[in-house]
């Protein structure tokens, strides 16, 4: 593995911080304050302590750095052409009630492209990074997306409502974050939901990238209702045709 930037150093050090409010709060659910911001959309107080670390961790490295975080929402700073995009909790529904399948994600994006990102699971402790020109690696291993040629062979993961039935294998996990960085080390064969948050995908469109995997076109100065359709190259006019409703 190449050696790692200083601001993917950073990322780092601030999703493992943050990361022990998530697993002590976990561990206390029944505890925790929630309210709710609209249908299936929860924001609970360890979503905001964690973006809270997160941002002054990585404002202490780069206090010019603009921000869009799922919480605090659109902060322009003094440098606009370098935003950090947050969410504390993808997965926040899963989060709320005990299901360990969620995930912390931090992007870097630079003149409008996305240059670094992490998503990291502190429940199962793996990290997924990737920096551009640099590759995609889990847990300091090197990834790559799935080799497979046939669509009766994968495993697709969705999410959010389908505008019709679908005629090949796929799951929801309730964590965009996760459903990409699956993608990206070929546990998933591909991911398609609409209706997304640019930071629910920011992350996971540089791991997909880096990891030799296609994805569909994505305007990073729109910031929801994204749709994201992604797959090894193998797959992906298949995948495209399947979906071609969607």
């Amino acid at each position: 593995m190449k050696s790692i930037s200083a601001n993917l150093n950073v990322m780092i050090k601030a999703s493992d911080k943050a990361s022990k409010i998530l697993i002590r709060d976990f561990g206390e659910i029944e505890k925790l304050q929630v309210s709710k911001k609209g249908p299936s959309d929860f924001v609970t107080n360890s979503d905001l302590k964690v973006e809270k670390i997160i941002i002054e961790e990585l404002k202490k490295a780069r206090p010019n750095y603009s921000f869009i975080s799922e919480e605090n929402g659109i902060e322009n700073n003094k440098d606009t052409n370098n935003t950090w995009i947050i969410d504390p909790i993808d997965g926040t529904v899963n989060f709320l009630h005990g299901v360990p399948h969620f995930a912390i994600s931090i992007a870097l994006k630079s003149n409008n492209e996305i240059i670094s990102g992490l998503i990291y699971d502190p429940i199962k402790d793996e990290l997924f990074f990737a920096e551009k020109d640099n590759g995609a690696f889990f847990n300091n291993h090197r990834m790559r997306v799935s080799n497979k040629n046939k669509m009766d062979d994968c495993l697709f993961a969705t999410g959010g409502k389908l505008n019709s039935e679908l005629n090949f294998p796929n799951r929801k996990s309730g964590c965009a974050a996760l459903d990409m960085a699956y993608v990206a080390s070929g546990r998933y064969d591909g991911y398609f939901q609409n209706n997304l948050n640019l930071w629910d995908i920011a992350a996971g469109i540089i791991l997909i990238k880096e990891a030799g995997g296609i994805i569909n076109d994505i305007d990073l100065n729109i910031n929801e209702n994204i749709k994201v359709i992604t797959s090894s190259a193998n797959i992906s006019s298949k995948l495209q045709e399947k979906l071609h409703n969607f």
